[in-house]
């Protein structure tokens, strides 16, 4: 768990639990549990402050659970502890994602030369639109 220290995530806020892999590997597969399922409780990690905690909800998308934590399986990977090293490695890819503070939008207002172009350009089009029309003049 040296990784899930570096990251800052307490000890008791992750639980691994190794299962099954799927997939083909021949016998080797229903022996042996080298598939990881990593759970974070963010309920269990008190100093995660509220909005990295809002951001890490909304990336978790549907892997949160309604008990509020992560879930993250990894079996890429034959071993326990590449497969082990991987899902941490992608809690950690989402923690530093979800810290990244984003950018407000200022609104601004389009400056009187850019309306002028638009304008100029709607107005080519429909000269291009009116030169394709028949007139009957009779």
């Amino acid at each position: 768990m040296a990784l899930a220290n570096e990251l800052g995530i307490p000890e008791e806020a992750i639980e691994l639990r190794f299962i099954r892999s799927g997939g083909p590997g021949g016998q080797n597969v229903n022996k042996v549990a080298s598939a990881v399922q990593l759970r974070c409780d963010l309920k269990a990690w008190p100093s995660l402050p509220e909005r990295v905690r809002d951001r890490l909800r909304t990336l978790a998308g549907r892997r949160l659970t309604a008990d509020d934590e992560i879930v993250i399986s990894a079996q890429r990977f034959r071993t326990q502890e590449h497969n082990k090293r991987d899902a941490l490695e992608r809690l950690g890819e989402m923690i530093a994602q979800a810290r990244i503070e984003p950018r407000v939008r200022k609104p601004t207002k389009p400056s009187r030369a850019s309306k002028e172009r638009r304008l100029q350009g709607k107005q080519q089009r429909s000269d291009i639109k009116k030169a394709r029309k028949v007139t009957n003049d009779w």
